[in-house]
């Protein structure tokens, strides 16, 4: 994890106009989100190893599930993971569990984040503040 210094972290903003201006530059709310925190990502390659610039967000007024919720921004940083190639030999599954833990974990969940990424995502998080900060 590499954190990015950032304009916008602790600005507050509403949950439909940082959607309405982040998805139009490529991010999407991540999946791993709850009802009172979240992430916009933005993801730079797809290459065995995976860079996210992420945006956290906690709900300031409101639960993220309602209408007109408020939230503030978290520092943003960039994210990388390597994920193992093929099947869990491992894995001991069953139909049940087959549902929902069908993935290897990572083979380094916290990968370092290499000086291209590192610049690429230095420059995502400009065209953020551009965004919401203007």
């Amino acid at each position: 994890m590499l954190a990015l210094e950032s304009a916008i972290e602790n600005q507050v903003f509403s949950l439909e106009d940082l959607e309405n201006k982040l998805k139009p530059i490529g991010f999407v709310i991540g999946s791993n989100w709850e009802y009172d925190h979240g992430y916009f990502d933005y993801q730079m390659t797809n290459e065995g190893r995976y860079y996210f610039v992420r945006v956290p967000f906690n709900a300031e007024i409101g639960q993220l599930d309602e209408p007109g919720v408020q939230v503030r921004i978290g520092a943003p940083f960039i994210l990388g993971h390597q994920y193992a190639d093929g099947i869990d030999e491992d894995a001991i599954i069953g139909n049940f569990t087959a549902s929902f833990n069908q993935f290897q974990p990572p083979v380094d969940a916290d990968t370092e984040v290499p000086d291209q990424y590192a610049e690429q995502g230095t420059e995502i998080i400009k065209k953020v503040e551009q965004n919401l900060l203007s």
